[in-house]
């Protein structure tokens, strides 16, 4: 089944975000876990999780992906930040036990001129805090453009946080079309090789979703702008071979282009319907 999705307002919980998602033909969706440029969270909803859950199996839609906030930095300078940090990640993840298999996205963060040494080493000392074998959700590095003093600008910074995490068992990676184009790798040219790649330095069963996104950027141009799927310099052809390729297809892909919910109708079925193509 193709699992087609994108990000989807949490203010009304749960139970709405799962009736929108299927009137716009989404099976999975994403949503920020509270303001995602502030830290307060709204209380989860007992009653409405478990009727979500009731919904979701009826109506086939998952794995619902969490995004945690832009705010969150664990790779930071400043204490008081990686605090926040930390204080964020772990209420984010003790709230997801409400929803049983979801997926948990995070930026790595920046590691603002201390290097990426320090940067990466400060990542794995809160997710050696936090972690703990069990735990209900997968959580998903995100690859990064490169932009600034960005974690994540390539996939073996991302092996280095996953090695040296001691519960790096629950710990996965989310790959952003708009991202890795930005941080130089050829999506378009050669996507066979961008996995070989991330096989090789990754490992592809670490690899659990798809932030599915066109960007307004040239290849490596390490900007982190988004447009709309065939609307930028990676192309819907391109596109079209991400969400077909026998590596990919069976993840969840979740868009993040610059639409409000009729725009994520139309992509939805767009890429449906490049899906029905490929396989005629």
């Amino acid at each position: 089944m193709f699992k087609i999705g994108c990000h989807l307002s949490s203010a009304g919980g749960y139970m709405a975000m799962g009736q929108t998602a299927v009137s716009i033909g989404a099976n999975v969706f994403q949503f920020f876990t509270r303001n995602p440029r502030g830290g307060a969270a709204k209380p989860v909803s007992p009653d409405d999780a478990a009727a979500f859950m009731e919904y979701a199996r009826a109506h086939g839609i998952g794995p619902i992906l969490a995004h945690a906030p832009y705010t969150l930095n664990a790779a930071g300078a400043e204490p008081r930040v990686r605090a926040f940090a930390e204080a964020t990640m772990a209420d984010d993840l003790k709230r997801l036990e409400y929803t049983p298999g979801a997926l948990y996205n995070f930026h790595p963060g920046s590691h603002t001129g201390q290097g990426a040494d320090a940067g990466i080493a400060h990542i794995v000392s809160m997710l050696d805090r936090i972690l703990r074998p069990g735990i209900s959700t997968t959580v998903l590095l995100e690859t990064m453009a490169g932009k600034g003093s960005e974690t994540g600008r390539d996939f073996g910074e991302l092996r280095r946080i996953i090695d040296g995490v001691e519960c790096g068992g629950v710990l996965g990676v989310c790959l952003d079309t708009c991202h890795v184009w930005d941080a130089g790798y050829d999506i378009a040219g050669g996507l066979d090789g961008v996995l070989e790649t991330f096989d090789r330095e990754v490992g592809l069963d670490r690899l659990k979703a798809v932030h599915l996104n066109d960007s307004l950027n040239a290849l490596g141009a390490r900007k982190d702008r988004h447009a709309c799927i065939g609307k930028g310099k990676i192309g819907l052809d391109a596109l079209a071979r991400v969400v077909n390729h026998p590596l990919l297809r069976d993840l969840p892909f979740y868009l993040e282009t610059p639409n409000d919910l009729d725009g994520y109708r139309a992509e939805i079925a767009l890429l449906k319907s490049l899906r029905e193509e490929a396989r005629n």
